[in-house]
């Protein structure tokens, strides 16, 4: 069998032993090189491993934190290697949680596979990382720019075939032990923004050299042919959201417009009281309409369908969740004006993150500064979401349509319209997203965050081919 040699960050003495000696229980393990007071997300640092890779294959373990492999789990990713001619491999594993009690928590922790739309700079491999070395080599030859964050992300998107195993091979310890809610962001954190502009470069480089980056180059939308009723209409997709809905109502009534709207409340079945506080809402303004869908299969993709292809829709349909408000009354109103100035199809706002008294939480302003004219639509395909609120220009709206789905329904829609109209942007916080116990990706367990990853994956595969020459 092939040999593996492993390089791991610097650690305490004693974790380094129960790592090495983890590695020997294995005939096909070759030696150990510990990297001191380098970073593995470095171009520099990887240059170094190539350069020293003696063996067929090699590991790379990215975390500072004894690691504990399986029995016989590297003699099992070698003879998958070797089977299958990957150039990178990973694996699920176990993770040791340390809780406030220092008592650790073992868990099974399952990765998705990496597919072609696989793009995000985030995702998950897992902490261990095994190499066919002539494409390792391959790769760090074929890197021009020097990164200082960014240089794993650049070295997976050159790697040609990626196998996931999907075997529980090894034991990590992880020491980040917020809720789904709470790590979703971090990537739009302004303490982040550095880091990301790098994770962009790295990104866009890697769209030119398979054929999928969109120049600057954009439609205008026509004049539609379409009377609407009104110019606006703010759709908010509601279920079972009795708690906070009416503050959501009530703030798109507050908007303060030179031109008529409604709001347009696609209550899918709600079980709470929520069906009859709409009712109560509809019956003071009729400026309110109150639809209860006949279909029983809709997701929030279905809800915002049904609203835009009612004959009540505006010219620009305006997204307001249910447990969200506007931040003012001049929200709609310049929203409207981004669409005329711009001349777009799309509009992405600006948002404050709050606490369900509305009171400023970390990490704050969220303004997606990584949206640019130049370079926005390239990037997109890179990021997890586009923003908020956001608006659409109904009679592009009605062709495309969101998918009935309740999970990226508006990313998906954000990226086919970006493929060929302009987005516009507006950087004044025009929205407040509450974030309580009752958000529904609060606290989702690592299943559902791997199926909605996975599914944002596959939005990306799909346009990613749509947009290759």
């Amino acid at each position: 069998m092939s040999s593996i040699e492993c390089f791991v960050p610097s650690m305490s003495g004693d974790d380094i032993s129960v790592t090495v000696e983890s590695f020997s229980r294995s005939d096909s393990f070759s030696g150990v090189t510990i990297l001191s007071g380098v970073s593995l997300r470095s171009t520099e640092t990887l240059r170094s491993i190539a350069e020293a890779i003696s063996q067929k294959y090699i590991l790379i373990y990215t975390k500072e934190h004894p690691l504990e492999m399986g029995m016989f789990a590297l003699d099992r990713i070698l003879s998958i290697a070797e089977d299958t001619k990957a150039d990178m491999l990973y694996a699920d594993h176990y993770e040791l949680l340390i809780g406030e009690d220092s008592v650790p928590v073992r868990r099974r922790h399952p990765l998705i596979d990496c597919q072609k739309g696989a793009l995000r700079d985030d995702f998950d491999f897992g902490s261990v990382l095994v190499f066919r070395a002539a494409s390792f080599k391959r790769a760090v030859r074929a890197m021009e720019e020097d990164y200082r964050w960014g240089a794993l992300y650049d070295l997976r998107l050159r790697m040609k075939k990626i196998v996931h195993i999907n075997e529980y091979l090894y034991t990590e310890i992880e020491t980040d032990n917020r809720k789904s809610g709470e790590k979703q962001f971090d990537y739009v954190d302004p303490k982040n923004r550095e880091v990301q502009i790098e994770m962009e470069l790295v990104c866009t480089e890697h769209l030119k050299r398979i054929g999928a980056y969109l120049e600057p180059k954009f439609k205008e939308p026509e004049l539609s042919a379409v009377e609407f009723p009104v110019t606006a209409s703010v759709i908010i997709p509601v279920y079972n959201r009795v708690r906070t809905v009416k503050d959501a109502v009530e703030s798109a009534l507050a908007q303060n417009c030179d031109f008529p709207f409604n709001i347009i409340v696609v209550d899918n079945h709600s079980t709470d009281g929520t069906t009859e506080l709409l009712n109560e809402l509809a019956a003071k303004d009729n400026r309110v309409l109150h639809i209860v869908p006949a279909k029983y299969d809709l997701g929030i993709g279905g809800c915002w369908n049904l609203a835009v292809h009612s004959e009540s829709c505006g010219e620009y349909a305006v997204q307001l969740d249910s447990d969200d408000v506007y931040s003012g009354p001049d929200t709609l109103a310049k929203i409207v004006s981004a669409f005329r100035e711009q001349k777009c199809a799309m509009v992405v706002g600006t948002y404050q993150m709050t606490d369900f008294n509305m009171n400023p939480i970390p990490p704050g302003i969220i303004d997606h500064r990584e949206w640019t004219e130049e370079n926005g639509r390239n990037n997109a395909l890179r990021i997890n979401g586009l923003g908020a609120p956001r608006a659409f220009w109904t009679p592009l709206l009605r062709k495309i349509n969101l998918p009935n789905t309740s999970y990226g329904e508006d990313y998906a829609l954000g990226l086919r319209i970006s493929r060929e109209y302009r987005i516009g942007r507006i950087y004044d916080v025009l929205y407040c997203c509450r974030r309580w116990e009752g958000n529904s990706d609060a606290a989702l367990d690592i299943e559902k965050v791997n199926a909605n990853n996975l599914y944002k994956d596959r939005i990306r595969t799909w346009e990613l081919e749509a947009r290759m020459k």
